[in-house]
């Protein structure tokens, strides 16, 4: 079978595990020249010398902190320097924070809008002069399903990912005419380590972990490696006439009501 993304090259935040590390695993195996961005350094270093002698992809690791602009851009031309142009962006590095809203500290406001939205702002407003010299790019954004429903005791988390769905559709339309291309990807409850350290965090967490998987209508909770492929097909010429737009990755949940 023919490779997906031949003689391109991806950038890839919170690559270091999750979702991320799913996404950058994939994107190698089909093609790309792939970039890892994370704040755990030696996680990705290990990921991009595991990737490359898997798939014989050229793979470039960073540490880098996606809230520091000039961090980023230092880190963007590092990469580009590696594996040439960035053809491909994936949005993937994101924090959880849930608290309640007349105790959360202006800290953890920030933090939750710096990592979770001008995280990702920072990174396109790096690799879109390129993409705009080329009139070529493909940008993908990991939001969330928190970006459409609202589920209680999760502020702020939801206005960051609604802020960054707003994003997606803004810069989506505003270069749309020139080459570029701006999707988001919104996935429900996913099998990652962050995932599973919640799970093993509660009283009961067999319990729980099949309380959650009855409430999707697959019965079954998600894997990293499924939005991987979605945005696999994002990030590709496959999904050329797809732009400014959100796909849900959540099993179905968003669209029945619980009480």
């Amino acid at each position: 079978m023919s490779s997906r993304l031949p003689n391109k090259t991806a950038l890839i935040t919170g690559a270091g595990s999750g979702i991320g590390s799913a996404i950058a695993t994939l994107f190698a195996q089909q093609g790309a020249r792939v970039a890892l961005f994370d704040l755990d350094g030696e996680t990705t270093e290990a990921l991009a010398a595991e990737l490359k002698q898997q798939s014989g992809q050229h793979c470039f690791a960073y540490s880098a902190d996606v809230t520091q602009p000039e961090e980023v851009q230092r880190a963007v031309s590092e990469a580009q320097q590696a594996l040439g142009p960035i053809d491909i962006l994936i949005n993937c590095a994101g924090v959880n924070v849930f608290r309640d809203p007349l105790a959360l500290e202006d800290d953890d406001w920030q933090r939750c809008m710096e990592v979770n939205l001008k995280g990702p702002y920072n990174l396109i407003r790096s690799v879109l002069p390129g993409m705009l010299a080329r009139q070529y790019g493909n940008i993908v954004n990991v939001a969330s399903v928190h970006g459409h429903k609202i589920i209680p005791g999760a502020f702020p988390y939801p206005v960051a990912k609604h802020g960054l769905i707003g994003l997606t559709r803004s810069l989506g339309v505003e270069y749309a005419s020139q080459g570029i291309r701006i999707n988001s990807i919104s996935p429900g409850l996913i099998m990652t380590p962050a995932a599973e350290a919640w799970l093993a965090s509660c009283p009961d967490p067999q319990a729980e972990r099949e309380r959650q998987a009855a409430l999707l209508p697959c019965k079954r909770i998600g894997e990293p490696q499924e939005v991987a492929y979605t945005a696999l097909f994002l990030a590709s010429d496959e999904a050329r006439f797809i732009n400014a737009t959100d796909i849900l990755v959540d099993g179905g949940r968003s669209q029945i009501y619980h009480e």
